[in-house]
């Protein structure tokens, strides 16, 4: 491949030629360095083509400039193939519609930036899915799947990608049009004379060296070119890893999807107990055997029958009987007997579940192994290399063992799971890729893996492809011979090696083009502690490992992560397109300027720091947080924006208000409209953005007015022997517990009427409340604007005031949840060198929380009307909020809450410039909830936030839900509900 000329006359080039997005700009070239491999190559630029016009016009510059051409689809490869050093041509941006549907034929044409769930929607219409579904299905493509020929869970019913193409079409490096499907009319004469030829010259080479299994991915399909397989092109170009042509639309097959489904979840004391079990599955027609061990399982355990490994096997039927029955079948030869009862039976080792609920809640955490496979139960790393390798399935179990013997014998360690009906195990392995001997190790373990694969009859990859990873390998799997056809199957395709070169054929060494390589070989100077990652900041942005389901274009469920792509549907303004650009700003070869880089600047900018991230990556990227980090790093001796000064140090201003009782006056000068103008313009807020009214009489106020702490005065000061109840909280005779009410800054100059009706629902259930006798503040607003010193004198501040409570063990109950979220991760994370921060957040409480372990005996009023509304997002991600559903399940407050987030997400919605954004984010879930109610319906917000946004974006007024529990007491009955349920 000749060198390509200066990068500025193949962006004019391109420019000029094609009517997509050229783009040779550092931001962009960064986000594409990376797929969900352990690689890293630097592109030239990225073309986003708009058609096959396109793509046939950014092909023929390419060659002109000698470029080479990588075609990319979703980036979820784990095994470096969508990453590349020439033009890398992204798929997702345009080339992402389905072109047409058929149910009679059940096909359907799509363009190669399809996403699988767009595609499983749209024909779901019909009663028909897409066979192969990899856990990745919210966010690969089409074409991505064709270029690995992915598999998925489903395979063992419905086949690989290739079981399911029917024909395809292509763009040749050399710019011919390529129509492929059976036999070989649709190739140019030179390609078609050639395909022939070697087949026709190496059959008994071609009938004989590839291994017959069900997953065998590695290297080039060209047994599906012999001829009484029909030559098959379409089959050999899938799983060709972008290396033969670039795919510009595909004409698929649809299966019909069964109307029930039962999940059949037996267990086993070990995993390869488990694998040895699979096949046995198989004659029932199982839509899934999947394989899963303890390691992985986390709090899903409790939904699991006994065992220390488990096989999930699937069965469907065009009812819920029909499926139970199936599944009753299963168990019989599997388990040695049948099950019944409805919803879901556990007893001896075997669970059938039919309930939907609970099927998502487990196959979320098979899909979400290949992140969280990722962490060590010592949280020490584990990477992909050796993700998908595949056995016969009859001799799983027994690889199994081999596998666990040669890991044992390098010091390595691994979590394998995955699709054991198929004889295909994922899996995650501790190598150290940071430094020589791990690095080394991590060659010589590959080299004898492979082997030992070999020795099983296997095959090097069984779902993901060659990529960087295995290519080099190929020799050992296929021989010499094979292994010289791959390259001049490939010379025919791409005589000029322009497609995709390093990959498959004529590898780089696999321990080359680390991703790692570039990053900082020492912790880097940071505020945030890390704990989670040893203290060490580039550890944090190593937790990105690519897999993308930030990248989600639809809500799920409870979901928050990530509201800003979905709105934008930029790489950049994902999770993992930050991560990928401080990446590179810690590499510093693709961004030069450290943490004064605008790329990653302008990219975190449109971050809500809603933290869904921390909780719905699983990873448990923290993007929130390395916001802050990086906003406290760029604006360190620097002039800060507007909206820092005034959203990001609000608690000192109103404060300061509230000292001179300026509520009145404020209020007043914002209801006029060009004072209020000249203020939003001064203050950096968002012109649309009405000023919220400040409370006359904020509740720290009302508290001293009421009499607050007399009663509880000494505990609040934290003497000894009070505090802490000495019977029954609320019980006859009995001293009551002693609580702390945390009186947030939202709660208290803004909306007041939240902490009266928490202090009125507290003490009905028996709780002695107290308040901080000075001013607190969780140091939230300095926070999420970067202004982490003052936040620290902010905190410390807080730790002093609260130390007596602390030292007398009362527990700290926050009401806005985003304040109880900074006392429970960003306190601590921030001054890990205070013992005390540790102790406020083990103290810290959320109202449902509290109310629960300290008044388990109380009964909340029946309310008994439906609710709509937003859980916070820092409550999901942070708190969780599984107490506050027991509670409104107590009261009677009936209805499911909305995922995402509100858009509003504290000084986000209010800065000039996020105002569309804001507002996007409101329309995907909450907006549409709040405005479909059932007629009685109340909107529950616990967030200010949340409250605020429904009320200047759909003129509701949303409540906390402390008032509405508040409103239910009979008057004057506080402290007075001692009953039992």
């Amino acid at each position: 491949m000749p060198q390509h000329s200066g990068d500025d006359g193949l962006a004019r080039a391109l420019r000029s030629a094609v009517r997509g997005e050229v783009s040779f700009a550092a931001a962009d070239r960064a986000l594409m360095t990376m797929d969900a491999s352990n690689y890293r190559r630097v592109p030239a630029g990225v073309v986003a083509p708009r058609d096959a016009e396109d793509v046939a016009a950014a092909l023929a510059v390419c060659r002109e400039h000698g470029v080479p051409v990588v075609p990319r689809g979703g980036g979820t490869s784990i095994a470096g193939q969508a990453t590349g050093t020439g033009v890398v041509l992204d798929f997702t941006r345009h080339m992402n519609r389905i072109l047409a549907v058929d149910p009679d034929t059940r096909t359907a044409v799509v363009q190669p930036g399809v996403v699988l769930d767009a595609l499983r929607s749209a024909v779901g219409v019909y009663g028909l899915t897409f066979g192969p579904d990899p856990s990745t299905h919210s966010r690969c493509t089409i074409g991505g799947m064709i270029g690995n020929n992915a598999c998925g869970s489903h395979s063992v019913a419905w086949g690989t990608t290739a079981d399911n193409v029917h024909g395809l079409r292509a763009v040749g490096y050399g710019g011919e049009a390529l129509r492929l499907g059976r036999g070989l009319n649709g190739l140019p004469p030179r390609l078609r004379d050639g395909l022939r030829a070697l087949t026709d010259a190496h059959l008994a080479l071609l009938r004989t060296g590839f291994p017959e299994l069900p997953r065998r991915i590695s290297g080039y399909a060209l047994d599906a070119l012999l001829p009484e397989r029909g030559r098959d092109v379409a089959r050999a170009f899938t799983g060709s890893e972008g290396t033969l042509g670039v795919l510009t639309e595909a004409e698929v097959r649809l299966v019909e999807a069964p109307r029930a489904r039962a999940l059949v979840v037996l267990g086993y004391p070990d995993e390869s107990t488990a694998a040895d079990a699979a096949p046995t599955v198989l004659p029932y027609r199982p839509l899934t055997v999947e394989g899963m061990a303890a390691d992985l399982v986390g709090s899903a355990r409790e939904l699991l029958p006994e065992g220390a490994a488990w096989l999930f096997a699937e069965v469907g039927g065009d009812s819920p009987a029909e499926a139970r029955a199936a599944a009753d079948r299963l168990l019989h030869a599997c388990a040695g007997g049948t099950v019944g009862g409805p919803g879901g039976v556990r007893s001896g080792g075997f669970t059938v579940v039919t309930d939907p609920a609970r099927q998502r809640a487990l196959w979320r955490v098979r899909e979400d192994a290949a992140g969280t496979a990722t962490r060590m139960p010592d949280r020490t790393e584990a990477w992909p290399g050796w993700e998908d390798c595949a056995v016969p399935p009859a001799r799983l179990g027994a690889y199994l063992r081999d596998f666990r013997a040669l890991l044992a014998e390098h010091g390595l360690r691994g979590a394998p799971y995955g699709h054991f009906g198929d004889g295909c195990i994922h899996v995650r392995i501790d190598f150290d890729l940071l430094g020589p001997e791990g690095i080394a190790r991590f060659r010589a373990f590959s080299g004898e893996l492979a082997d030992l694969v070999v020795a099983h009859g296997g095959s090097l990859s069984g779902e993901h492809g060659d990529g960087m990873a295995r290519a080099e390998l190929l020799p050992r799997m296929y021989g010499d011979d094979l292994v010289r056809l791959f390259a001049h199957v490939k010379d025919l395709w791409d005589p000029a090696g322009g497609l995709n070169p390093g990959v498959l054929v004529r590898p780089r060494p696999l321990d080359e083009n680390l991703r790692f390589a570039v990053l900082p070989g020492r912790p880097v100077d940071v505020a945030f502690g890390y704990p989670r990652d040893g203290g060490d900041f580039t550890a944090a942005v190593r937790r990105c490992v690519g897999v993308a389901k930030c990248r989600t274009t639809e809500p799920a469920g409870s979901a928050v992560m990530c509201p800003s792509y979905r709105v934008t549907g930029e790489e950049r303004h994902s999770t993992r397109g930050r991560a990928r650009l401080l990446h590179e700003m810690l590499a510093g070869e693709v961004i030069e300027d450290g943490w004064r880089s605008e790329e990653v600047r302008e990219a975190l900018d449109l971050c809500l720091s809603c933290k869904g991230c921390r909780s719905d990556c699983p990873v448990e990227v923290d993007m929130a947080t390395y916001k802050a980090e990086f906003l406290h790093q760029y604006y360190r001796g620097r002039a800060r924006p507007a909206a820092h000064l005034v959203m990001g140090r609000l608690p000192r201003w109103l404060r300061a208000a509230a000292a001179v009782r300026a509520a009145p006056v404020l209020n007043g000068l914002a209801k006029v409209e060009p004072i209020a103008a000249v203020g939003k313009r001064l203050g950096g807020i968002a012109p649309q953005r009405a000023v919220p009214e400040l409370a006359a009489r904020p509740f720290t106020r009302w508290w001293r007015e009421r009499g607050g702490n007399r009663a509880g005065g000494e505990a609040a000061a934290g003497r000894p022997g009070t505090g802490a109840a000495q019977g029954p909280p609320g019980g006859a005779g009995g001293d009551r517990r002693t609580v702390v009410l945390w009186p947030d800054t939202f709660t208290n100059y803004l909306s007041p009427r939240v902490g009266r009706a928490a202090v009125a629902v507290l003490e009905d259930a028996g709780l002695r409340v107290v308040v901080p006798p000075a001013p607190v503040c969780c140091g939230l607003t300095w926070v999420s604007t970067g202004q982490l010193d003052q936040a620290r004198t902010v905190m410390r501040r807080t730790l002093r005031v609260l130390g007596p409570a602390l030292d007398a063990g009362l527990p700290v109950i926050g009401l806005e949840p985003s304040c109880t979220a900074a006392l429970r991760g960003d306190l601590p994370e921030l001054l890990g060198d205070d013992p005390r921060a540790g102790r406020l957040a083990g103290a810290v409480r959320t109202f449902a929380g509290a109310l629960e372990e300290f008044a388990p005996h109380w009964r909340p009023p029946r309310l008994d009307r439906p609710v709509v509304g937003q859980t916070h997002c820092h409550q999901h991600a942070v708190l969780g909020d599984a107490a506050e559903r027991r509670l409104r399940e107590r009261a009677g407050l009936v209805g499911e809450l909305s995922g995402g987030c509100c858009g509003l997400a504290g000084d986000f919605g209010f800065a000039r410039g996020h105002y569309e954004v804001s507002v996007a984010c409101a329309e995907e879930q909450l907006l549409p909830a709040v405005r479909q109610a059932a007629d009685g319906a109340r909107i529950l917000a616990d967030g200010y936030s949340c409250r605020t946004q429904i009320a200047q974006l759909a003129g509701g007024r949303a409540h906390h839900l402390a008032e509405l529990l508040a409103e239910g007491l009979p008057p004057g009955n506080a402290g007075r509900n001692p009953g039992t349920e």
